[in-house]
């Protein structure tokens, strides 16, 4: 062997330095992260309660798309007032729906014949609402405007011969069942 060349006995191992921690040198960056942490926790639960919240619309958009399918049958078109009432009544946080108030302050109306009686339909609720009322209810529930006379094309579903809702035209049932799917994608609840 020639003496010149290094062997492989003679290599040694190379020191590495200590491995780089991932975790932050500073109390500023726990700070941060834990904020970031809080915040995400927050944003989580703020969705959840959404999602909770929203369950009767999700119910309500899931039969009015079963209604829509076999919206030939009269016994469809006759649940779409019913739909639309049942998803009022189901809202959360409502307010009252003559005067926007809440319902301890419709109670403590001035005891005149007509504001109890406004405080009394107040107290009913959505589900107790006429034509001219439950319009007004839909409209100001709506972000978008709804059709004039929306109340009166329910109240024909409702109670209208079944001859009438037989010659009705199939483009205004569909306008009717977007409408409504619309109104349910689209209301505003108060929080």
């Amino acid at each position: 062997m020639n003496p010149d060349i290094p062997s492989i006995e003679q290599l040694k191992e190379i020191a590495l330095p200590a491995p780089v921690s991932y975790a932050p040198q500073t109390w500023g960056w726990w700070v941060l992260l834990a904020v970031f942490v809080v915040a995400v926790v927050l944003l989580s639960a703020r969705r959840y309660w959404q999602w909770r919240r929203d369950r009767y619309r999700r119910e309500a958009l899931v039969r009015l798309a079963q209604l829509q399918k076999r919206s030939d049958d009269l016994n469809a078109l006759r649940e779409l007032p019913e739909l639309l009432k049942r998803t009022a009544i189901s809202m959360p946080n409502k307010t009252l729906v003559g005067a926007g108030l809440p319902a301890k302050a419709a109670a403590r109306t001035p005891h005149d014949s007509r504001a109890s009686s406004l405080a009394s339909q107040l107290l009913q609720g959505p589900g107790a609402l006429g034509s001219g009322d439950w319009q007004a209810f839909l409209q100001r529930h709506s972000k978008a405007a709804l059709p004039a006379d929306f109340s009166q094309q329910l109240a024909q579903l409702a109670y209208a011969p079944d001859a009438v809702l037989r010659a009705m035209p199939n483009e205004q049932r569909q306008q009717l069942f977007n409408t409504c799917k619309h109104w349910v994608e689209h209301h505003h609840v108060a929080a």
